[in-house]
């Protein structure tokens, strides 16, 4: 079965109360940050969440061209103080979408739906300006991300990017390989059908008792590919081991994926 509940042709003038509701659940005002002072705070918050302080993930200098050749540089505020910030630059073809590079939130103020504010306040940006489409990358074994881009969002998977970074040692990302997921939100299409996971669908890749990963049936025409529950949490008890959950799932994630499973798996069908 497919979800019916579709809403298409989204504007600007549906989606900044969209985003202003977000805000207001969540606690936060969205604001651009087009000052030194405000887009330091941010720096220093992504550095904090990133574990990079003395090699932030963005520089204050970066944002501060950012912002004033016209791209997207925010932050989510809970009364003064910065709980969230997002950043994107224009990208080809040019000034029709938005690559979406960064995004992070406090400890403190996550789970309360800061990163979703932020994402409709960027939606709505975006649509201002008719860009149609933003696109980020992700890595692909965090199971929340996964869920919140793909399934909340419903941002559309386009390509598997295997160690796309580079080597990052952070806090996140630990010694391994940066795979990404890159994904395309098509900004006038929030709300559309996905598809529920098919009863016939295999695991391809499950997870043992021991919490590793273990192959099963990549030939079917659906398959399912699981993540771990906490792979950040496991970088930092069991490296090896995230690094044997990095190489399964490269080598699983092959297909058109469709969607991702709150169970916590990939919803991939099989390129002819």
């Amino acid at each position: 079965m497919r979800s019916t509940n579709v809403v298409t042709d989204i504007s600007a003038a549906t989606a900044d109360p969209s985003a202003e509701a977000a805000a207001r659940a969540a606690g936060v005002v969205v604001r651009e940050l087009d000052d030194m002072t405000r887009i330091i705070e941010a720096v220093n918050l992504l550095a904090s969440i990133w574990g990079r302080a003395g090699n932030p993930p963005v520089t204050s200098e970066l944002l501060r061209a950012f912002s004033k050749a016209g791209n997207y540089v925010a932050g989510a505020f809970e009364g003064d103080r910065l709980v969230g910030a997002c950043v994107a630059f224009f990208h080809e073809p040019a000034g029709s979408a938005l690559h979406s590079h960064i995004a992070g939130v406090s400890k403190d103020a996550a789970g309360r739906g800061v990163g979703f504010a932020l994402k409709l306040h960027q939606r709505a940006w975006a649509l201002r300006r008719d860009v149609a489409d933003i696109v980020w990358t992700f890595d692909p074994l965090v199971a929340r991300n996964a869920y919140f881009n793909l399934g909340k969002l419903g941002a559309r998977p386009a390509e598997y990017l295997p160690n796309f970074y580079g080597a990052m040692s952070d806090a996140i990302n630990g010694d391994e390989d940066s795979d990404r997921l890159l994904v395309q939100w098509r900004l006038r299409e929030y709300g559309r059908a996905r598809p529920a996971t098919p009863p016939d669908a295999v695991v391809a890749l499950g997870i043992d008792d021991d919490g590793g990963p273990v192959s099963g049936q990549l030939d079917a025409p659906v398959f399912l590919v699981a993540v771990p529950r906490d792979i950040e949490a496991m970088r930092a008890s069991d490296p090896a081991l995230a690094r044997r959950w990095r190489l399964a799932v490269r080598e699983a994630l092959v297909g058109q994926i469709e969607s991702f499973d709150p169970a916590g798996f990939y919803v991939v069908r099989r390129e002819s």
